[in-house]
Formats: structure tokens, sequence, C-alpha cells
């Protein structure tokens, strides 16, 4: 299989810069229980166990699940969660507590209007966003789903600057440090007022440097390579592989380039208008709720959007900025339809023409996303447990465990969903069994031939979906 780990090249590039704010007294151990997101062969390899670095990461990791810069208590991990893949859905939000801050809109009165919108966000997991701006809170909205925050340093740049979040246009320089100072005045206040030091605080610059390398830490460095393409030995899966890499059938990797986020005629990352505002009947349309149209990119926007990686989309639904649709399958089925084949990214100067699959080539193509998501799952799981048994049993080793069961879980689930690889899934479900047992027992000795025999079967469950 491709190699798809390896170091942190451009990032460490990225952050070089900051160190200069910490000095040897600021250099903190690690002491999070997030630590492993941060891939740890990429960061042995690429930095040397560069200690400021590590020390950049875990601020910037305490800032993001911990700090709520003085507002009504979110953090950036209330809608960026660690155990659902850094974004939210219905069914994750079905088994929060009422009184959790991403409910703030039905429990603190001054943000009862205008702030978010209770049915959508718990029946659709949308969150409002004024991206044009606070002038008109009752008409000048957005609902957007929640992008995950997942190798984002493979995705956030392009010629035409940093590319985050659905609009690729966060507030000012669409970077990641000026979409945290977004972020904060969008979602943290504590009135609509949203005065800087009354409602909330806004992030410092050493905060923001923090926030930014511990973001592009996150999940995989680098995207695939697909020339040549992944030996898969799914009889389906193989076939979407090749009905995504030809330019002149599914025509997927011209803008998704090696299933990544970048488009393959330069460029980085790229903003297009796939018609999907013009989709009939998406779901929270048909609600009684007042839904403006999303003109996407820009103030006023051009109705272009931000392409997302496809490695980690099959377990990071709903899809596309509206969450208009709920699976892979249909997603992929959304490039065959009406709204897509008339918009500018089809038929536009750079379009790609029209796309049409039949049925049982949508299934194809979606096979082999939900393969290499279910891949990276067991990548990153691996990873988690690799970082865990280099540790005395503690709590920490407990959440880095719990991680790695979630992410085994993920890769079932994604197989499953598709009817994949059911010898695969038997193999996954036995390094679950072990992962619990692991964290049921206080004994070193025990916890270590546990996991040991979870990595055993999530690398013999890869053996089943791929050549190495």
């Amino acid at each position: 299989m491709v190699q798809m780990l390896s170091k942190l090249g451009f990032v460490v590039l990225f952050v070089a810069t900051l160190f200069s704010t910490f000095g040897p007294g600021q250099q903190a151990p690690w002491t999070h229980p997030f630590r492993a997101l941060v891939p740890g062969p990429a960061y042995a390899q690429g930095m040397g166990g560069d200690p400021a670095f590590e020390a950049l990461v875990v601020q910037g990791e305490d800032i993001f699940f911990n700090e709520t810069f003085d507002g009504n208590g979110r953090t950036c991990g209330t809608c960026h969660p660690a155990n659902n893949n850094f974004t939210i859905d219905p069914a994750f939000i079905a088994t929060l507590p009422d009184d959790d801050p991403l409910f703030v809109a039905e429990f603190i009165p001054a943000l009862s209007a205008d702030f978010e919108n209770p049915t959508l966000m718990r029946e659709f997991g949308l969150i409002l966003e004024n991206q044009d701006g606070f002038g008109n809170l009752a008409t000048d909205f957005n609902m957007r789903g929640v992008p995950h925050t997942l190798a984002l340093s493979t995705s956030v740049f392009s010629d035409d600057g940093p590319r985050t979040g659905w609009g690729g246009d966060a507030t000012l320089d669409g970077g990641l440090r000026d979409f945290a100072t977004g972020a904060v005045r969008q979602h943290f206040p504590l009135t609509l007022n949203r005065v800087d030091g009354v409602d909330f605080r806004l992030p410092t610059p050493e905060e923001l440097d923090a926030l930014e390398a511990f973001q592009l830490s996150l999940g995989r460095q680098e995207d695939l390579n697909l020339d040549p393409p992944l030996k898969l030995k799914g009889i389906v899966a193989m076939r979407g592989q090749e009905i995504f890499l030809d330019d002149e059938l599914g025509k997927c990797n011209r803008c998704h380039l090696n299933a990544g986020a970048n488009a393959s005629f330069g460029g980085g990352n790229r903003n297009f208008n796939t018609g999907v505002e013009e989709l009939p009947d998406q779901p929270a349309d048909l609600t009684d709720e007042f839904v403006p149209e999303d003109d996407g990119f820009g103030t006023p926007g051009n109705d272009t959007f931000n392409t997302p990686s496809l490695v980690e989309a099959a377990d990071t639904g709903p899809f596309f900025h509206n969450n208009a649709i709920e699976t892979i399958e249909g997603a992929v089925a959304f490039y065959n339809g009406a709204a897509f084949n008339g918009s500018p990214s089809s038929i536009g100067g750079f379009g790609v023409g029209e796309i049409d699959l039949d049925a049982t080539q949508v299934v194809a193509v979606a096979a082999f996303l939900r393969v290499i998501n279910a891949l990276e799952n067991i990548r990153s799981a691996i990873a988690l447990e690799e970082r865990a048994l280099d540790l005395n049993p503690s709590d920490e080793q407990l959440d880095l465990l719990e991680l790695a069961r979630a992410d085994t879980v993920d890769a079932i689930d994604v197989l499953r969903g598709g009817g994949l690889h059911p010898h695969a899934v038997q193999k996954l479900e036995e390094a679950v069994e072990h992962l619990q047992k692991a964290s049921q027992t206080t004994k070193r000795s025990r916890i270590k031939k546990s996991v040991k025999k979870a990595i055993d079967h999530q690398e013999d469950a890869r053996g089943l979906m791929v050549d190495e």
C-alpha cells in the first residue's frame, strides 16, 4: 500500500517561524491525551523530537479543547470533537446532554434568536454562520455543516491564498489563524453585541500560533499517491478506483487529485460552483424554517465552495456545505444529476463536462472511497496504539486506546455500510475486543499483550483490503 504517513514536510516549514516564541522554560512535556493525534512516526522523522514544536502543539491542543475565550462556554472542540472525527452530525448531537455548550441558544436568553437554529442543528447538524457580516442577523446568514479538521496540512493552501471553511474564505485572509479569530466572534459570544472584552476575548497571537500548529498536525500529513493505483483486493472497489481516475468517465481525480482536496490542474485547493445550492428537496428546505440561499465565497458570494478531501469522507458525512446528502453513495450520485451537470463546474470555462455513471458505477466509486477511508482509520488507530504502548497504565493511555477503538469502529461501520470486506470486518471486530480488554486492566503486561493483538488484527484486516 502507498505509504499513508510520512514526514511533516511543509507543516514543519509552516510552523518553523513560530518556534522563537518558546524558550526552554516554556517547553511543555507531552501531558495531554490527544497528543497521539500528532502522527508519531511523522513527528519523529520530520522534527527529530524538537521540543519547541512539541510544546506548540500541546499548547494548541489545550486551547482547542479547553479554552472558552471568556465566552458562552463553547470551545473549538465543541463543534470539532476528537471522538467524532473532529466534526458533528445529527447522530453525535443526539448523544449530547441538553446543557452541552453546543446548545447555548436553548438556555442563554441573549442567544435565543438569530444565533443558532436549534431545530436545524439537531435535525441536520447545521450551524448558523454570518458569512457576510453581522449587519442583519435575521436574514443575512447561512446554515452550514461542520467540516472536519483532519489532514489540513494537505489542503489549506492554494495559489489564491489559504483555504479554510466551506467557502474557503474564513473572515479576512482565509488562513487557520484568522479562522480561529472569526470562530470566536461567530460562535463564542455571550450576547449578539459581540464586543471584544465584554462578550468574549479574542485569541492572542501566541494562542493563534499554537492553534494553527495543532490543527496542522492532525491526521495524515501527505496525500495518497494513486499513480500507480493502489493494489486493492476488492473487485468492486478496484473498479471504483478505475472510474475515479478515469478523466473521461468518473472525472473525480480532476478536482480531487489522489482523492485529496487539491485539483489536478494546479493551484492546490480550489473553489468550485458544483450546483449543490440548486438541488431540489434539500432536507433543510423541506422544513418550515427560513433558510437563505448560500452564496459561497466572498461578500457578496460568487456561488463557489471549497473542495474537501475524500480520504476522510465516508465517515464524516453528511455531505456538502449544507449537509444536503446523507450517504457517500448519494454524494457520488449527485454528480450524475441535473444540478451538477448544469453547473459551471460541468459546463463552464474550466468545466469537466457531463458525468453520467450508472448505478453500479456509483456504488463502485463509493466502495473505493469507503475502502481508502477504512485504511486511513486503521492507520490512525495503529498510530494511537503504538503511542499508548510507550506509556504506563494511566488515564492518558486509556484515552489513546479509546480513540484507537473509535477509529477501528469507524472502519467497521464504513466497510459494513457498503457491504465490503466482511473478513476484514471480522478482524477489526477482534481488534476492538482486544482494545476493550486492554482498557479493563491496569496490569502493564496484559495491556501490552492485548494492544499488540489488536494491532495484529488491524494489520491482518489491512492485508485483506490492499496489497502492501
